[in-house]
């Protein structure tokens, strides 16, 4: 069956093609008779407007385009739903792609939002996109960058601290008594993983520093070894966990500082199969973003907060401004992460 075009409402109705856009687009210059006749037309014929072809016409949309990381992730459900209500509020739409951390796909969904004229991108980056955002912007395109930091003062970003997650992590596995940390995250390019990383490092570094003449002597130093793995899924976290356990005894972490809390569901999913092994007794276990299924794990997960859905918002909302008004200078927000402790590293949390 053919679709209806505005031209078929326009005869049904006994009226031209200008008076049936002008019904759709500018009613307030049409009579009410006028503005009734047609609409019967339309629900007679079933016309439905093609509004992305009038958009493209027009060389305008309404579409914002959002590039997450990972859409398995719960993290990036709850960004992708905080940019969706500030759209909203904006009278605008977020087309999403997932990249699922593979720059390919990222490159995809640029070309994809580019060639449908998008107002603006949102985007949590694989790789380096600096220089094809610059091309963006310079064709009327701005860009946010999402849970990452920018490096240039180019673009606006908004993120958390993931180095002082991390920070707060390790501390608080040093501090109900771990010594042995093992830190599980992937892959090591990611800046937020390697961000991560870097605050466990420093937090290890700071309190063997730290530690009183007498207790540096009957207690060994604090350690923290990298178990890269190829991607933050929980499939990834069980893997890793399992090569870890089979080690001898003493050979083991006595605690793990998962990157995110899918890697430390799919920890816990082995400790747990092991049995032999309990957590925290004898492995505590902290993640990190503190999505829904962390609190909800059959040992609650201890974790690193972020707050998603507020990234997302504020994330769209300075992507408004700067479409809004494109001199507007680039500004960078920085929430800071949150420690929530519960059973996985204190048992009675």
């Amino acid at each position: 069956m053919e679709s209806v075009s505005i031209r078929d409402v326009a005869t049904t109705a006994g009226v031209s093609v200008g008076t049936v856009s002008n019904v759709l687009n500018r009613p307030d210059k049409v009579s009410p008779a006028t503005v009734e006749r047609v609409h019967a037309a339309i629900d007679e014929l079933g016309f439905v407007r093609n509004d992305a072809a009038r958009q493209l016409r027009a060389g305008a949309s309404r579409a914002i385009g959002l590039v997450i990381l990972d859409g398995g992730n719960p993290f990036f459900s709850d960004v992708a739903r905080g940019a969706e209500t500030a759209a909203e509020k904006a009278g605008r739409v977020v087309l999403l792609g997932n990249s699922d951390q593979q720059v390919e796909r990222e490159a995809h969904y640029l070309d994809l939002f580019e060639e449908n004229r998008v107002l603006g991108i949102l985007i949590s980056p694989v790789g380096d996109v600096t220089a094809r955002l610059a091309r963006l912007r310079r064709r009327g395109t701005p860009a946010v960058l999402v849970d990452r930091q920018a490096e240039l003062t180019d673009f606006s970003s908004v993120s958390v601290d993931d180095v002082r997650g991390g920070q707060l992590a390790a501390e608080h596995l040093l501090s109900v008594g771990r010594r042995r940390l093992a830190f599980v995250g992937g892959p090591l390019d990611l800046q937020q993983v390697a961000d991560r990383l870097r605050g466990a490092q420093e937090a290890v570094r700071a309190a063997n520093a730290e530690a009183p003449a007498e207790t540096a002597a009957s207690r060994p130093a604090a350690t923290l070894e990298v178990v890269e793995v190829p991607a933050l899924t929980v499939e990834h976290g069980r893997a890793a966990a399992a090569e870890l356990m089979s080690r001898p005894a003493g050979e083991r972490p006595d605690a793990v500082f998962a990157a995110n809390d899918l890697v430390a569901m799919g920890v816990l999913q082995s400790l747990v199969m092991l049995g032999d092994l309990r957590v925290p007794d004898d492995v505590a276990l902290i993640g990190y973003d503190d999505i829904d299924f962390a609190r909800a794990a059959v040992v609650p997960l201890s974790s690193i907060r972020q707050p998603s859905a507020l990234i997302g918002q504020t994330a769209m909302d300075i992507l408004q401004d700067e479409i809004d008004d494109p001199a507007r200078s680039p500004r960078r927000v920085v929430f800071a992460p949150e420690l929530v402790v519960r059973a996985s590293t204190v048992p009675d949390a």
